[in-house]
């Protein structure tokens, strides 16, 4: 991969050397080095089987001519903690070619790999040191943090609203409110 587009990606192919334009939408683009392995510990990424592979005097098989059995053992082999179980003899196969095309192409540098991997598993063992330092406060902020207690204390003093029927019901008992003359027809009714 050369480059990235929001839409694709600019990808160089390593047989041929010709360079094109792969859009998003039809391809699925994942870079070597975000692939993982299946291990019975931990997941391993790519890099670390293809740098075994590298360092390891077995012979490796033919993926065309070689049987499942003689792929199988090359990698209990160069990595005996590989997951047979979930990792499959298509997926070894692949992990085959793509070390073929890496190494044809002599790409098969691994050390910045390598020491990112160390860095990050540093930073992950030392314990973070972090000082908490005083916030200032902008005089905005300090403002509006007073005016939002001012109003907590306005809504914890109001009492709670009455309802209209309540309002008018005091308003009787207090004197407040007459009496509206009944209609006519009621008190035609009520005689």
């Amino acid at each position: 991969m050369l480059a990235t587009k929001s839409d694709g990606a600019i990808v160089k192919n390593l047989a041929d050397k010709s360079t094109k334009f792969i859009s998003a939408r039809l391809h699925n683009v994942t870079p070597l080095e975000s692939i993982e392995i299946y291990t019975t510990a931990a997941n391993v990424r790519l890099h670390e089987i293809l740098q075994k592979m590298k360092e390891s005097a077995a012979k490796m098989p033919d993926t065309k001519t070689a049987k499942n059995d003689a792929i199988k053992s090359y990698f209990k082999e160069v990595y005996p903690e590989l997951d047979e179980e979930r990792v499959y003899v298509s997926d070894m196969k692949k992990i085959l070619k793509w070390y073929d095309i890496l190494k044809a192409n002599e790409l098969l540098n691994f050390e910045a790999y390598n020491q990112a991997a160390m860095q990050s598993e540093e930073e992950e063992t030392q314990p973070e040191e972090k000082e908490e330092k005083p916030v200032k406060k902008t005089v905005a902020k300090k403002t509006a943090e007073k005016k939002e207690d001012e109003n907590e204390k306005e809504i914890k003093e109001k009492p709670a609203k009455k309802t209209a029927a309540k309002k008018i019901t005091a308003k009787k008992e207090a004197g407040e409110v007459k009496e509206k003359p009944a209609k006519k027809a009621a008190k035609k009714k009520a005689e």
